[in-house]
């Protein structure tokens, strides 16, 4: 037997010394050494069905038995498939000045190409059984992902302030009493306690979640769609405007590479990865087209329709606009703007769940802290700056999606090129027994390198509110489309080097 493979026979059975599975899922027990799990408040949650694995590996077949597929096509369905999508499309016309067909046409091709990154990731968790930070190390090193991680987390951090103020934004519009703070209090603690039970009730959650949402938005567009059709006529497009908002809407996607494994290490590892690829894009692409479209029609014709124009305001309040498409139905119409206010907490729910490990990544030795704690974290984090930026929504959103394209794309470009060039696209070369060893991981210089490296390029092709760099300045953002081959390149020479002076072929 190889050194590998007793390695990992022997990694497998000290894991499963201290596991347990359920339904397919394994829980991970540290044991008393780590001292958590010793409380009996903590074994409760274990026996409720609370997921308390963190960034551990899913070692064994046994663990890895979840046979429905399909769930990871509810899980980004439900994810993208709310509010936050809808306001994304309406920077077309706000922000970047684009008409309804422009926009349209934005959203529409860069959604199918940057979709395809992340879709793609997610067919490496049933082969590997690791998180996508995890996996990750394999080409960053044990302490180079520290970085990424950190980018991940912030990324993460932000997608929650965005989807808490809108949700906020929109539970209030419903009433005269509640204020935006409190209604975004109420979605955090909706998203937190759907987090912190992990990943069965997750998916148990977005299979069902989406559907309510589906008819509130059925019913904005039977008792408003009328007006879709009255929007303002537009300059004609720019590139600037083009290439900024395609920033936007690349950012937006590309950024849940870095999440993609974490939601399917634990399905078996010979299902057919075309089947996963199909199931995540067609999650990405049919909730974000549809809403991003809904929003750039449903903002350029409240200009036209009175009632729409005082909902949405000065301050861009996309609670009240959609309330105000909904009001031709009375209470009932302030019933489904609830629904709709509560789609987020399905966005918010997850990255959450995904915070956990990048918390654990970034600092290794919170990997004993069980998972459900860094959910609550990550919402002490995310509320209070919530509700601080809630009255700067636009400007925050813009900045924010545009940013997460760049290091997205250089991040996800050196995966592609560590894994189907350097270990010609064989999963068996990613020895699953060093995943938290860092002196057999590679370095991580190459992989750090590259990103650096790739910024000197990609800061002058930006076009930010805050910075406009000499190239960006005429042609628009192009800086994600720069990142991605760029850092791939970089990634080349770099890493062949790395190997050259690391004692390990990997």
């Amino acid at each position: 037997m190889s050194d590998n493979h007793l390695h990992e026979k022997n990694s497998v059975i000290d894991l499963e010394k201290d596991s347990t599975s359920r339904d397919g899922v394994s829980v991970i027990i540290p044991g008393d050494k780590h001292g958590w799990l010793s409380h009996p408040l903590a074994r409760s949650l274990l026996s409720w069905g609370v997921e308390e694995r963190g960034e551990h590996r899913s070692s064994s077949r046994e663990e890895r038995m979840d046979t429905q597929y399909y769930k990871i096509f509810f899980v980004w369905f439900s994810m993208n498939f709310n509010i936050l999508s809808f306001s994304t499309g309406t920077l077309g016309p706000i922000a970047f000045e684009l008409g309804l067909r422009d926009s349209c046409l934005v959203i529409l091709f860069f959604n199918l190409l940057a979709c395809a990154l992340p879709a793609y990731l997610n067919t490496w968790g049933p082969r590997t059984g690791m998180r996508q930070m995890i996996q990750s190390r394999y080409s960053f090193g044990y302490f180079g992902i520290i970085i990424p991680a950190a980018l991940n987390l912030i990324g993460l951090c932000g997608f929650n302030i965005l989807n808490g103020i809108l949700g906020g934004q929109a539970l209030a519009s419903v009433s005269s009493n509640m204020s935006w703070d409190v209604g975004i209090v109420i979605i955090f603690i909706i998203a937190l306690l759907i987090s912190f039970m992990g990943y069965r009730v997750l998916n148990w959650y977005e299979r069902v979640a989406w559907f309510p949402v589906l008819i509130a938005f059925l019913v904005a567009l039977g008792v408003g769609g009328k007006n879709l059709y009255n929007a303002q006529p537009a300059a004609p497009a720019t590139a600037p405007g083009i290439f900024g908002f395609a920033a936007v809407i690349a950012g937006f996607v590309i950024s849940y590479s870095a999440m993609a494994s974490d939601f399917t290490m634990y399905y078996t590892p010979t299902v057919s990865r075309s089947k996963i690829f199909w199931y995540a894009y067609l999650g990405y692409i049919v909730p974000i087209v549809s809403l991003e479209c809904l929003g750039a029609a449903a903002v350029l014709a409240s200009y036209t329709v009175p009632s729409w124009n005082a909902g949405y305001g000065t301050a861009g309040d996309i609670g009240g606009l959609l309330e105000a498409m909904l009001s031709p139905v009375g209470n009932f119409g302030k019933f489904l703007t609830v629904l709709l206010s509560l789609s987020v907490t399905g966005n918010i729910s997850c990255t959450l769940y995904s915070m956990c490990f990048n918390f654990q990544v970034m600092v290794p030795a919170m990997s004993r802290v069980p998972r459900y704690v860094f959910s609550i974290i990550g919402t002490v984090i995310a509320l209070p700056l919530s509700i601080v930026g809630a009255h700067k929504f636009y400007a925050a959103l813009t900045n924010f999606l545009s940013l997460l394209g760049y290091w997205a794309s250089a991040y996800g470009a050196i995966l592609l090129v560590e894994h189907h060039y350097f270990r010609k696209g064989d999963f068996s070369t990613y020895d699953h027994s060093i995943w938290n060893v860092p002196g057999r991981l590679p370095w991580g210089a190459a992989a750090i390198t590259a990103v650096i490296l790739s910024f000197a390029l990609i800061i002058p092709c930006m076009s930010q509110l805050w910075y406009e760099g000499p190239i960006g300045m005429t042609s628009g953002d192009i800086g994600f489309e720069v990142a991605f081959p760029l850092a791939g390149l970089l990634y080349f020479p770099l890493r062949k080097l790395e190997l050259r002076y690391q004692n390990t072929q990997y």
